[in-house]
């Protein structure tokens, strides 16, 4: 995602200042590419960048980014612009424009609802979370990255909204799996039956995106089922901190965690049909 990111972004004419990956090969072939520098440290990273933005797995992750000792993105941060797009909880979120104040700069967080393609296409689409003020500031550039942007409210907000979205779209892939795998275990048309789906009240985006796919088995990443329990775990948190009972989300969550135990979580969502076609992963 982040390296679509910075190709879309020198595309539009974007000075892309360095790149930075925990995996200095990608980072090295990224740069190359881009005619760009890159970083060995964090702090480089911000040392030369005006505004900078990360994408990372999870909650440890983003605390380690921006550490408050060792090597850190906080390091001479003054005046700078954090626009972070990891899907993390938001508690982080609020903590990270915390450290960002107390070193001078601001923090944004930009939860992305879209995949690879539409990073590279400049398609995303956006949920931003923070001072609104910091928002105005970066708004210019965000629109260089989505075709959808949509303020949703000061640090945690969107990122408690990436995790409703993120929670239902787990639902509904896991609920099609268990549809197109009754279905064939039935010997219907698979094909007949996703149109019928289409034109009635199972249909959903996920139908669109996935359901070809979970009947080919075709399940190149473009969402793995590893972050996709991570991402309902997040909400299962945001839930119980609620006081709300969340079955469904729970049961889709134990779903992604059976392929991640399988060995098979690097698997796009889409692999949870793995788990209820006859013949496949039981």
């Amino acid at each position: 995602m982040g390296a679509n990111m910075a190709r879309r972004l020198k595309d539009c004419g974007y000075e892309v200042s360095a790149v930075y990956d925990i995996r200095s090969e990608t980072a090295s072939e990224l740069a190359e590419e881009l005619g760009t520098t890159a970083c060995s440290t964090l702090a480089q990273v911000t040392e030369l960048s005006e505004v900078i933005i990360t994408v990372v797995i999870d909650d440890a992750s983003m605390k380690s980014i921006f550490a408050a000792k060792g090597d850190s993105l906080l390091t001479g941060a003054e005046g700078r612009i954090f626009i972070n797009c990891a899907t993390i909880s938001p508690s982080v979120h609020i903590e990270v424009e915390g450290l960002a104040k107390a070193a001078g700069a601001e923090s944004l967080e930009g939860c992305m609802a879209s995949s690879i393609t539409q990073a590279r296409d400049g398609t995303l689409y956006l949920m931003l979370g923070g001072e609104k003020t910091t928002y105005d500031k970066v708004e210019e550039l965000l629109g260089k990255l989505s075709v959808n942007k949509r303020y949703v409210g000061t640090s945690g907000k969107a990122a408690q909204v990436k995790a409703l979205v993120n929670m239902v779209m787990n639902i509904n892939t896991a609920g099609l799996a268990e549809g197109l795998g009754l279905a064939d275990s039935l010997g219907l048309d698979i094909n007949t039956v996703m149109e019928i789906f289409s034109q009635t009240g199972a249909n959903s985006r996920v139908l669109e995106t996935d359901g070809e796919d979970m009947r080919d088995r075709d399940h190149e990443c473009y969402f793995s089922a590893a972050h996709a329990a991570k991402d309902s775990g997040i909400a299962l948190a945001l839930g119980q901190s609620e006081g709300l009972n969340l079955p469904m989300a729970a049961a889709s969550k134990a779903q992604f965690e059976k392929m991640v135990e399988k060995g098979i979580g690097e698997l796009d969502k889409s692999g949870v049909a793995e788990l209820t076609f006859k013949g496949r992963t039981s």
